[in-house]
């Protein structure tokens, strides 16, 4: 199968890209501004399987002219797209009190409307195969986190956007479902996480430990797979039961 993973450059979005090379799958993928890191991860991933084909796009995912623009080429290259990870994302940390327009909008048109462009654009060659695959990437944040008002409405955002589209595309063989990943190692979250935040998911979580991001691109992988089939507009927790801690 064909992948389109916005934000493949690095973090998740890079784990899944590698993730679905290993597996046989030929993948598109975007990054925002660095294209060293993101050659860098093509360049990864042809060398795990040097017969798939993989090649990095640059687009910013908050315009939707873009999004189509990319989109074309992506069709030209790959001929076609089953499976869609609108995983790009940004987090701006205030208080609701001191947050300024612009740092709501921008995290909510990269992370919500963004993702909604890209879906949008790749639905109707979904709907012309009778197959699609969509895997959102929100976040434990969705249920509120103090000083993310922006970045946890985009993310609850998202579990609305997907149930919506599992139930008007269910029919045309296309599944929708959102991934609630909690701590995983990443650049934003080595650079972002405060040591008490770390410390406190260390002491609660009930595996003891801040897992690697391919943890998280096999579930994504695996539910473009035949065994995630039946899978549709489901919130998937991938936390490590850490929302069962005590």
């Amino acid at each position: 199968m064909n992948f389109f993973v916005t934000g493949g450059s690095r973090g998740i979005g890079a784990g899944i890209v590698r993730q679905a090379v290993s597996e046989g799958h030929d993948v598109a993928f975007t990054y925002h501004a660095d294209a060293d890191a993101a050659n860098a991860i093509a360049a990864k991933a042809a060398a795990q399987a040097p017969e798939r084909k993989v090649k990095a796009y640059k687009l910013d995912v908050r315009d939707s002219a873009a999004v189509e623009t990319v989109g074309d080429a992506v069709l030209r290259d790959f001929g076609t797209v089953q499976v869609v990870v609108p995983n790009a994302g940004i987090n701006i940390n205030k208080l609701v009190v001191s947050m300024s327009d612009e740092e709501w909008q921008d995290v909510l048109d990269t992370n919500l409307t963004g993702a909604f462009y890209v879906v949008r654009y790749f639905l109707p060659a979904m709907i012309a195969g009778g197959f699609g695959r969509i895997v959102f990437i929100s976040s434990l944040a969705a249920s509120g986190s103090s000083g993310q008002a922006n970045y946890c409405a985009s993310k609850a955002g998202l579990l609305g956007l997907s149930a919506t589209l599992a139930k008007e595309y269910g029919r045309r063989g296309i599944t929708s479902n959102v991934l609630m990943p909690g701590f995983f190692e990443t650049d934003m979250t080595r650079e972002g996480m405060s040591s008490a935040n770390r410390d406190f998911w260390l002491k609660h979580c009930p595996q003891g430990r801040i897992p690697d991001v391919c943890e998280l691109a096999g579930v994504a992988t695996f539910l473009a797979s035949k065994g995630g089939n039946f899978i549709n507009g489901q919130a998937i927790p991938v936390n490590g039961g850490l929302n069962w801690a005590p």
